[in-house]
């Protein structure tokens, strides 16, 4: 199991919750971002700096990911792609994205690009809270769980 951030757009509270949590299971961390950034030195922490430019490192992402990776994202045609390859898809607020409900979601994004682009104001995503961390903490806890028991 290897651990996949798109690291671009992802609070530093959940890089650091993703950093102690590749320390503690000895997994391949592995961000990647159009700019560079600092990350721990830690051999089971990379970072992969892709070039600018849309989509780059999503795409770099989708090449890499396995069946059974997580990653860590809150775009969604990214999420879909990995889900498509069998891999498991978190977002930064802890809500994992699976096959069943990936094309509804990405049908209300689609809606709501719509709705943005006709002018509508849409209001944008709510503050990132305490309760947010402790989800994903929560939810990476588990399915880290999960990843690591079936590697046994």
């Amino acid at each position: 199991m290897h651990i996949w951030v798109d690291a671009d757009a992802c609070p530093a509270v959940i890089k650091d919750i993703l950093f102690k949590a590749a320390r503690r299971t000895k997994l391949p961390l592995s961000l990647v971002a159009n700019h560079s950034m600092s990350v721990p030195p830690d051999k089971h922490i990379t970072l992969t700096q892709v070039p600018s430019g849309f989509d780059a490192a999503d795409d770099y992402i989708v090449e890499k990911c396995e069946a059974g990776d997580l990653v860590i994202t809150n775009d969604i045609p990214l999420a879909a792609d990995v889900l498509a390859k069998n891999a498991l898809a978190l977002n930064n607020r802890g809500e994992e994205y699976d096959k069943s409900s990936i094309k509804q979601i990405l049908g209300m994004r689609d809606f709501m690009e719509t709705m943005r682009s006709s002018g509508e104001h849409t209001g944008g995503p709510k503050a990132f809270s305490q309760r947010d961390k402790q989800n994903f903490a929560n939810a990476l806890d588990r399915l880290l769980t999960q990843g690591l028991r079936n590697l046994k």
